[in-house]
């Protein structure tokens, strides 16, 4: 794979940064025409679709940290008398959803772990 340039480098992050390509070129100090070539070329389209995903792990993993919050902040909303009706049940509806959601993913799991063992048992029989 071939290397980028600094510039190259530099209009990735700010496409990451900034809300246009517009913005991104300016930032970066590059014509706009010059980030639609680049996007043409297969590296960079691969740095930036990297680059970008490891924007959303970031974010995802931000998120996952502050599940334990998230949940004690719906806990005390739905057990407080203080909160208006339509707000608790909002908050209890969301923890009984969450909570279902979380099953039925672990359900799945274990249905497809029993699918691949079955596969492969199958295949290796096949190849006796």
């Amino acid at each position: 794979m071939e290397r980028l340039t600094r510039k190259q480098q530099a209009s990735i992050a700010a496409l990451l940064s900034y809300r246009t390509i517009e913005e991104a070129a300016q930032a970066s100090k590059v014509g706009k025409t010059t980030l639609f070539r680049w996007f043409q070329d297969e590296a960079f389209q691969d740095s930036y679709r990297k680059a970008r995903s490891e924007v959303v792990r970031h974010a995802i993993v931000q998120a996952q940290s502050s599940c334990s919050e998230a949940v004690n902040v719906l806990r005390e909303i739905m057990n407080s008398t203080e909160s208006p009706a339509s707000t608790r049940v909002s908050a209890a509806k969301a923890v009984i959803e969450t909570s279902i959601k979380a099953v039925e993913i672990e359900d799945i799991e274990k249905r497809l772990d029993d699918l691949e063992r079955n596969m492969k048992n199958e295949s290796s029989r096949r190849h006796r």
